[in-house]
């Protein structure tokens, strides 16, 4: 099948990928790729003669993001606490040969180090590093000369390698070391979350000022291992369970209330043998495309009211 006559729904993925990547979050990548589809249609319906279909719905969603993007930088300013990407599952993958590269591209570690890019940076170094656009076809869509593409791709390299760190460990190790942590959470052990954590460990939190979190970022074995004992005493009392994904290509939490309402999300990343980082997601509103989620507010109200005395 050629280029020219492939159905526009069949890039829906590539689209989604495309605004999920430049954004962070799952309900603005799918609104975006939906808008790219109206907008197509009434090109079609105005008579818009369309060489392209991939190029056409590519640069539609790319110029969205980025207009999207501007706007969305003025509301993280006032955001309450840290901002993380909307956590999206990825283990359910049929590509175990693309798996390294896709994994790569999705992690929390490298959308949050793509916020350091202004939006026609990341536009360029995302259609040209990640999916492969030549640079004729990136200056054309992101509205810049080819040179100064080519420019913008590589000030967008150097930023991206001060930031990125490496993560050599494979698929295996790290669902292995996860699996030992998570399950040491929910033992509360102590000394085996001593054993599995990089000395340098920091947990970040994301819940957006709507249910309780950490506000800055938790740093060193000791205070770290300490927070995940009690939090796994605290999930013991509660009834709260964890089932192991893959989030963002990397190992991970989905977090349950006793109704299998989610609560948070938990992502590793795991380098060297060990947890480099853990990031919670808690937030509602960055939940909701996971499935049903959880009054984390009012799970501890009642955990409270049932260890008050009397």
């Amino acid at each position: 099948m050629t280029e020219l006559d492939e159905p526009a729904e069949a890039l829906r993925p590539l689209l989604f990928s495309i605004a999920y990547r430049m954004l962070g979050t799952v309900s603005d990548a799918e609104d975006i790729v939906q808008e790219t589809y109206l907008r197509h249609q009434r090109a079609l319906a105005e008579g818009t003669r369309i060489e392209s279909t991939r190029a056409y719905l590519s640069a539609v969603t790319t110029r969205l993001a980025i207009d999207h993007l501007r706007s969305a930088r003025v509301r993280r300013e006032s955001y309450v606490g840290q901002w993380l990407p909307e956590p999206l599952l990825t283990d359910d993958t049929e590509d175990p040969a693309g798996h390294a590269e896709q994994a790569d591209s999705l992690s929390m570690a490298f959308l949050l180090v793509l916020e350091r890019l202004n939006p026609v940076e990341r536009a360029v170094f995302l259609l040209h590093d990640v999916f492969g656009y030549g640079y004729d076809e990136v200056a054309r869509i992101v509205g810049k000369s080819e040179a100064n593409s080519r420019q913008l791709a590589t000030r967008a390299r150097r930023h991206l390698e001060e930031s990125r760190r490496r993560f050599d460990a494979s698929r295996q190790e790290q669902q292995e070391l996860a699996q030992r942590f998570f399950a040491a959470v929910t033992d509360g052990d102590v000394d085996q979350l001593v054993g599995m954590l990089a000395a340098d460990v920091v947990v970040h939190g994301d819940g957006g000022g709507k249910a309780p979190q950490w506000m800055e970022p938790i740093v060193g074995v000791d205070k770290v291992s300490r927070l995940f004992a009690n939090v796994g005493r605290q999930m013991r009392e509660m009834g709260i369970t964890m089932r192991l994904r893959e989030i963002n290509g990397r190992p991970g939490a989905l977090v349950l209330d006793p109704d299998g309402k989610i609560t948070n999300v938990f992502v590793l990343d795991v380098a060297d043998g060990a947890v480099q980082t853990i990031r919670s997601v808690i937030n509602p509103d960055k939940l909701r495309h996971l499935g049903p989620v959880a009054d984390v507010r009012e799970l501890m109200r009642r955990h409270r009211g049932r260890q008050a005395p009397g």
